[in-house]
Parts: C-alpha cells; structure tokens; sequence
C-alpha cells in the first residue's frame, strides 16, 4: 500500500502541529521536574536517558492519539477515571520519594557515577510521561484542530516519530543545561529545599490530576 505524497496543506499543518507540541512540552510540568532533577543530581548520560524516556513516551502517547484514545475515553469514562487516579497517584509517589530523599547527602563526587543506571532512569521518566492521560486528550485536541479532514497516511505514521523529535529534542537540551557546573553547584548547596520543592510540586500535579474532574 502506498503512503502516498504530503501534500503542501499538509504540510503546513504538520508545522503548525509540531509548534503547538513544543509549546506544550515546554510548559513546566512533572516531566519537566523530573529531568531537571536527574540531570542536576546525576551524570550528563543519566539525564540524557531520562531525555530519551521522554522522548519515547510522547511518541507512545502520540500514537494513541492517532489512533483514537481520546475517543474511547469519551465512550468509556470509567476508563478514563481509571488512567487518572492511576496517573495521579504515580506523581504523588514520585514526589514523595523526593521529599523523603531530600536530605539525603549528596556529593559532587558522586555525580558521575550512574546511580539510578541507564535502563532504570530511562523505565522511570517514560512512566512519568506516560502517567497523565490528559497528554493524550493534549495531543488529540491539537491533531483534531490542525490537521485535515483525511490526513495521508504518511502524515499519520510521520506524526510519532515528529513527537519523539520535540519531545527527546527538548528534554535533552534540559538535561544538557542542568548538568552543566554551575546548576548542579547551586544544587548541591540547596539540595533539601529543592528537592523539597521539586516533590510538593509534583505530588500537588498527581493531586490536581486525581480530583481535577471526571470530564474529558
């Protein structure tokens, strides 16, 4: 079967699409959080794993959109209220664990040494961005309101792939920026109370997911 060629109006909505998702991804978030904490607290290649993570979980979550979530949620609410109560109480764990850790000692020796390990940094940040079902809700929305009627199917497989590219490209250039010298010197001087806040902010997210409403 061929994919068939994009056409210009396409196109177009294509670009206005990956826009649209740049602005989201850039809007503080868990994820956010997350990545910024790792590459702060951990090596550059371990925040760059979290990066990837990311990456890859906007590109499952992309591919849900594509192929309808939003509107088996609409169908199923229990469902719906399911991934949000699920979604929600992963963050509240998350913030949790680092309200708990965050007067846990931490040296700048420490921070080249891959703590959390390349596969478990990765498994963690994907489960974070695959934690919020309204993600998926995000990205329907955008794709219902910027791209034609009947998208080709080459725009409809090319969509994922657009999703990892912000999505990792983002995280990376955060991950890039924390790890530097200086972020992570300020880090080591204000560990408790960034780590304090970092976890309260997270787990008000979880909360706010949880008791946001039933409604999509």
């Amino acid at each position: 079967m061929m994919m068939g060629k994009v056409t210009m109006t396409e196109f177009m909505s294509v670009l206005a699409i990956m826009v649209a998702i740049l602005v989201g991804a850039i809007s503080p978030g868990p994820s956010f959080l997350l990545v910024a904490r790792i590459s702060l607290s951990q090596s550059r290649r371990i925040g760059l794993a979290s990066a990837l993570g990311m990456g890859v979980g906007g590109m499952i979550l992309a591919t849900f959109a594509v192929v309808g979530l939003q509107a088996i949620f609409m169908q199923v609410e229990w469902l719906y209220l399911g991934f949000k109560i699920g979604g929600g109480a992963y963050l509240v764990y998350l913030g949790y664990r680092l309200w708990r850790g965050a007067k846990e000692p931490l040296t700048a020796g420490d921070m080249p040494a891959a703590r959390s390990g390349f596969l478990r940094t990765f498994l963690l940040a994907l489960g974070t961005q695959l934690s919020n079902p309204k993600t998926v809700i995000f990205y329907s929305s955008v794709f219902a309101a910027l791209l034609p009627a009947r998208p080709s199917l080459a725009v409809i497989v090319i969509l994922p792939f657009i999703l990892f590219l912000i999505e990792g490209g983002w995280y990376s250039a955060v991950a890039l920026a924390f790890s530097t010298a200086r972020p992570r010197a300020v880090y080591l001087s204000f560990k408790a109370w960034i780590d304090r806040t970092a976890g309260a902010v997270m787990a008000a997210l979880g909360l706010r997911l949880i008791f946001s409403g039933g409604k999509i």
